[in-house]
């Protein structure tokens, strides 16, 4: 897979996209990862990118050329594999681990970083869908890009290094039910001790608890997850 970032800050990525699964999948060349500086699209001597918007407001407006220059590179860099853009906003669809899943079979993801106070509504037009990672407002879409990166990569195959990792994880199953209780060393510890049924080897048991201890947890969490 090929991941395009377009943003005013490239330098922001660098920790969280050059450490851990992410880097894994660089280095193994499941993914590259190439970020464009929407600055150096800029027709102005001043490398403009934004300016005040029409009829008044507060704050500054991405402009709609400028991110068109940037979006037709960013789709230049792969010719042969088909583009999927993605403008990071709140005004986007939420995110979740169904659209991770979706997004995870593209060969070629654009990421659009909004920033200042809103982007030209003709920018819009350009891009294939926008997406929110919540109802909350950032600075910038750097870090949800960084989200929906990392939730995408280490779904694709070969990143994790056991294959079926992901499958039982909450919001991953057909059923979206959140993930069961789990327990490693030691036994007991302040004694509190890990459930005897974990340590009967009785397989069959020991699947039947995770699955009524997956409804518990739910039902108690997220129910939501349970009505939609």
């Amino acid at each position: 897979m090929h991941i395009t970032v377009l943003t005013l800050f490239p330098d922001m990525f660098q920790g969280p996209l050059t450490e851990s699964i992410v880097k894994r999948a660089q280095n193994q060349k499941i993914i590259t990862v190439t970020f464009v500086n929407i600055r150096n699209f800029a027709a102005d001597k001043h490398k403009s990118v934004d300016d005040h918007p029409f009829g008044g407001g507060a704050g500054m407006i991405l402009r709609v050329d400028v991110v068109d220059k940037a979006l037709r590179y960013a789709k230049s860099l792969h010719v042969k594999a088909k583009a999927h853009s993605i403008l990071l906003d709140p005004q986007g669809t939420p995110y979740d681990q169904k659209k991770a899943k979706q997004l995870s079979s593209y060969d070629h993801l654009i990421f659009l970083c909004g920033h200042y106070e809103g982007v030209d509504e003709r920018i819009r037009l350009l891009i294939d869908e926008e997406i929110s990672i919540g109802d909350y407002i950032l600075t910038g879409g750097e870090i949800p890009a960084m989200v929906l990166i990392d939730s995408i990569v280490r779904l694709l195959p070969g990143t994790l290094k056991k294959e079926g990792v992901t499958t039982n994880e909450s919001f991953s199953g057909e059923t979206s039910l959140l993930e069961h209780p789990q327990y490693t060393q030691p036994k007991t510890y302040k004694r509190k001790s890990v459930p005897a049924i974990l340590l009967s080897g009785h397989h069959a048991n020991i699947e039947k608890w995770k699955q009524q201890e997956a409804l518990k947890r739910t039902k108690l969490r997220r129910n939501d997850l349970l009505t939609d």
